[in-house]
């Protein structure tokens, strides 16, 4: 059996401190359209109060304030991050949970959000399941350009969904996509690679399902997340063998698999990626492989090595 809730609180460490005038992070990089265009987009990781939920996986808590930020705060740290950053064409908003948890920005902000971003070709903030009504509707009108919702779909696989704490159901991802794609709002979708307790190969095999699962309902593009400690439980459960992270072979393979589909494109999400690797030699150039093909979505040749084995 996985922690409880309970169990998640208690095994975290402090969280870092931030100022809800400045977002905790924010930098440019290149991303592959669904036109299959090649452009810069800024992502800015916005400060403001902790998600409700208590996810296993989850160690964005960290860069999180325990009450809401005063109105005003996330777009002057949109400011903030925009006069900092080259330019761009798309833009994440980032915020460690729920765009439209009124608890974490505030509804009032919506149109001098929009304001600040309405010049990029897409904006893209992420979003639960479970919150997507009316007010993504409300900003999407705002905005006057294209707008994107990226949902943790995380897993289909219905034993470990309910064990991460997620609070939603496959239905509910479900209906949130089609509500979505029904308002002209595009849709993206987190997955991950072997959440607690699956094996290494039950991790690709519900990985692979799982990108199935959101492209037939409509989403555009799907990322990979490679399952990782660092938030407390998740390090307990390593350490009691209940839980590993992912091999760079299996971040690999899902890619392959996932680009061949054809459905839509497929991101390897490469964030502390070297971790990953188990040999110096050769990990370094396929991260850059994976790099590569997340921007080309076309398989590469792969990286020849004479480690002993494949990690």
């Amino acid at each position: 059996m996985l922690p409880s809730e309970e169990e998640v609180l208690a095994a975290r460490g402090p969280k870092n401190r931030v100022d809800s005038r400045v977002p905790w992070a924010w930098l440019v990089e290149p991303e592959r359209t669904a036109d299959g265009t090649i452009v810069d987009v800024a992502t800015i990781f916005l400060t403001n109060r902790e998600c409700p939920l208590r996810c296993l996986m989850c160690d964005l808590w960290k860069n999180t304030t325990d009450e809401p930020v005063p109105v005003g705060a996330i777009p002057a740290q949109i400011d903030h991050a925009l006069g900092r950053l080259p330019k761009a064409w798309h833009i994440k908003l980032y915020n460690s949970g729920n765009f439209f948890d009124p608890q974490a920005i505030p509804r009032s902000d919506y149109a001098a959000i929009a304001q600040r971003v309405r010049a990029f070709d897409n904006v893209i903030v992420e979003n639960h399941p479970r919150m997507c009504g009316a007010e993504c509707l409300r900003f999407r009108d705002h905005l006057q350009t294209r707008l994107e919702v990226a949902l943790g779909l995380e897993t289909v696989h219905p034993q470990v969904l309910a064990a991460l704490h997620k609070r939603m159901t496959l239905d509910d991802f479900d209906r949130a996509a089609e509500f979505l794609l029904a308002s002209d709002i595009a849709v993206r979708a987190f997955i991950l690679l072997r959440p607690p307790p699956l094996s290494e190969e039950e991790g690709i095999e519900w990985a692979l399902a799982s990108l199935e699962h959101a492209f037939r309902l409509g989403a555009q593009c799907c990322s990979v997340i490679p399952t990782r400690a660092g938030n407390g439980i998740m390090d307990e459960l390593q350490r009691d063998g209940r839980f590993a992270s992912p091999r760079l072979a299996s971040l690999e393979r899902v890619l392959e698999v996932g680009i061949r589909l054809g459905r839509g494109r497929v991101f390897a999400d490469l964030w502390d990626a070297e971790r990953l690797a188990g040999c110096a030699r050769c990990g370094p150039r396929r991260i850059e492989r994976l790099r590569q093909m997340n921007l080309a979505q076309k398989i590469l040749p792969s990286i020849s090595c004479d480690c002993e084995v494949r990690l």
